[in-house]
């Protein structure tokens, strides 16, 4: 595509990035047939290459408006759109620079403002945030629906993390929201990999991966919650960890990004790039191990929803299928598993009309085979599912986990 920058677009960060990846695109849409908004709404600006020709737009100097910020708003970033693109378009990227020119340059009105500074106070803090799903729980028949949708259906309690020590060890991303909504996934992870013989050292110091902050108008703040996490993290890999294991997918495509987004940056660019070459999706690290040793067993029939940032981020579609199968659980057929469910984050707040189409869509598509649980590799994607209230929905290592035989006698996990 041809593209001429104007004079301020040239002086950005990314403004070299931006060119290249706009020359890339060949405009010949067979990524809007992927485009779940695309598919909903019918309108050439909401899929992808109408977005694309929308940032070209803002970037030569066009004239940027409220309508072109709906249009970019109304993108789930699920990047389907990049995995059925036959010329390879980095779309994310061009999205995340797009979005920071047209947000600087168009004021937000006032509710969107408070909702998006909200999100970014309570989300990242999950001491805060499980408080306040402790407290809607307790008034849960008080609240108005949309806010009971978005709390698990039981009050959720961890089990025991195994206190045995291994030689391998692996550093594992506690998450914001997870141990809230879903506190057994990581212990539950930590149990299986015990099995196995890796223990999970707990690096306190890191927190959110930043991805909250970067995706809701506050770029540089999600690039420092990255820099923070790198810091906590530098000195167990030093000592020998050997990856940063995530249990949330959304999570991990973030930190596996973090080489790229922080390259520019001499202080944190080298270590940036190691951390994201160590970060593993928990599928990464399980499918390399002896899973046929676990015994496990459950005759339940699981539909399993693949997240976006699973599949299309990293690249690792069907990866925990294969793997699920392997360990003998019985998976039914998912017909358009490669569309996403509308969580994309917080876009089920943000969007929420967008969101609910999406979410029923693709639960119909996952009831289809009569699956007995739903299970998937994200939180936002397992709670968003959850929250209508029909098959349940849990993170597929739980049901492993629950599938484990007894440990042998004197054993801590």
């Amino acid at each position: 595509m041809q593209t001429t920058l104007s004079d301020n677009a040239r002086r950005l960060p990314r403004a070299e990035e931006a060119e290249s990846i706009l020359r890339t695109c060949v405009h010949c849409g067979f990524c809007n047939a992927t485009c779940p908004t695309y598919q909903l709404l019918g309108d050439e600006l909401d899929g992808p290459r109408g977005r694309i020709y929308l940032i070209k737009q803002v970037l030569e100097g066009h004239e940027v408006t409220q309508k072109t910020q709906q249009h970019l708003d109304r993108c789930l970033s699920c990047r389907n759109c990049e995995t059925t693109c036959p010329s390879g378009v980095d779309y994310h990227n061009l999205l995340d620079i797009g979005r920071a020119v047209v947000d600087a340059a168009v004021p937000r009105p006032l509710g969107q403002r408070l909702l998006r500074e909200g999100l970014r106070n309570l989300v990242p803090n999950p001491g805060l945030f499980k408080r306040l799903v402790g407290s809607g729980q307790v008034f849960r028949a008080w609240l108005p629906d949309t806010l009971q949708a978005k709390l698990p259906r039981s009050t959720p309690q961890a089990k025991p993390a195994p206190r045995t020590h291994h030689a391998r060890q692996v550093l594992m991303l506690e998450g914001c929201v997870q141990p809230g909504l879903s506190p057994n996934t990581n212990a539950a992870a930590a149990r299986v990999l015990d099995r196995l013989g890796i223990s999970v050292v707990a690096a306190r110091e890191a927190g959110c991966c930043g991805a909250v902050d970067y995706h809701l108008d506050a770029q540089a703040t999600g690039l420092q919650r990255a820099r923070r996490n790198i810091d906590a993290w530098w000195p167990h890999l030093e000592s020998g960890a050997e990856a940063i294991v995530q249990t949330a997918s959304g999570c991990g495509a973030f930190v596996k990004d973090y080489g790229h987004l922080l390259e520019r940056d001499p202080a944190y660019a080298d270590k940036a790039k190691k951390v994201s070459a160590l970060a593993r999706d928990l599928v990464e690290v399980l499918r390399e191990e002896p899973l046929e040793n676990l015994g496990v067993h459950s005759d339940q029939r699981l539909a399993f929803h693949c997240p976006c940032t699973l599949q299309h981020a990293q690249k690792l579609g069907g990866a925990v299928e294969a793997t699920l199968i392997r360990l003998g659980f019985n998976l039914t057929a998912v017909p358009d598993s490669h569309l996403c469910c509308g969580s994309a984050g917080t876009y089920s707040i943000t969007q929420p009309v967008l969101s609910r189409q999406l979410r029923d869509n693709k639960l119909n598509a996952l009831e289809s085979g009569q699956p007995d649980v739903i299970v998937t590799a994200n939180i936002g994607c397992q709670s968003h599912l959850d929250g209508a209230n029909r098959t349940p929905v849990r993170h597929w290592i739980e049901l492993v986990d629950a599938a484990l035989p007894p440990p042998p006698t004197g054993a801590s996990s």
